[in-house]
This record gives C-alpha cells, structure tokens and sequence, in this order.
C-alpha cells in the first residue's frame, strides 16, 4: 500500500476527488469537495492536505488534514479528518497506518498535536487518542475531541 498526497498534476487528483465525495458527500455538496480539494492541491500554504492509500492502482482509503473540521473550536489546529477504509480491505490495520501517517506528516510541519473529532466509540482510543472534550457544530449538536501527540516535541529531545 502506498499513501499519496493529493497534488495538482497528480494521477489520483480526480478520482481521489469522487472518492471523497462519495464518501463523505452529499448530493448536493460535489463542488464543496472539489473546490476544497483542487486549491489544497494547489497552494503552498500547509494546510489543507487530503491523502489516499492505493493498492493496486486503486484508492482503498483516505484521509485529511484540516485547519478546522467545521466546528466550535477554531483555537484547535491542525484537524485529522474523512478517515475511510473500503469495506474489502477493513481489518488490515490500514486506518492505523493512515493515523501514523497523519501524525507524521503533521509534525513534518511542525505541528506538536493532532486533533479529530468523531461519535465512533473505542477506535481512536485503541491507537492511543486521548479524548479532551466536545465541540459544537453549526447545526448547534456536539461532538466529542481527541488528540494525540505527533511525538515532534520527542523527536526535538532526541536530537538535541
């Protein structure tokens, strides 16, 4: 399994797109998902990042990194978002390795924690998150936080 950023250019750019949107879509938001996916693909900003995994030529998963995941906690960044395994690859550990590959590409830009919200129950926990609370969303429901270190902090005491 390989995991590839979503860049201008890129062969998945399209595909990827369709994929994120059928997934966390809705019929009416394709544009929402294309708009927000082209420019992170172009900007050189670094944040937004969207990810697939491939196998085989084909996306088996995604995932996203986001200044804000749509909710009340704008002092929260950067948000670890659209986590998605297809169904014939689940079991495999593949959310976990796209976790890892989540905090890792944080900490490459320098971020020390890594957030997500989500109403699954004991997943995110068994990968060491740590729940710190809730946030709310526009339509006024709640959500609950997690965080985890991107072990950057760690990797700087190791070096000095």
């Amino acid at each position: 399994m390989e995991i590839v950023e979503l860049q201008k250019g890129n062969e998945y750019l399209e595909e990827g797109i369709k994929v994120f949107w059928k997934v966390w879509g809705t019929e009416d938001n394709y544009k929402f998902y294309e708009d927000c996916i082209l420019h992170s693909a172009e900007t050189s900003e670094d944040l937004p990042r969207f990810y697939v995994a491939i196998e085989n030529g084909n996306i088996i998963g995604t995932y996203a990194i986001l200044r804000n995941d749509i909710n009340s906690r704008q002092d929260l960044c950067p948000w670890f978002a659209c986590l998605f395994v297809d169904r014939e690859y689940r079991g495999q550990e593949i959310g976990k390795k796209l976790l890892e590959h989540g905090l890792s590409e944080a900490a490459k830009k320098g971020y020390k924690k890594l957030y997500l919200t989500t109403d699954l129950e004991n997943y995110y926990e068994k990968y060491g998150w740590e729940h710190n609370g809730i946030a709310y969303g526009p339509s006024g429901s709640y959500i609950k936080i997690y965080e985890k270190s991107t072990g950057l902090c760690i990797q700087k005491e190791f070096m000095a």
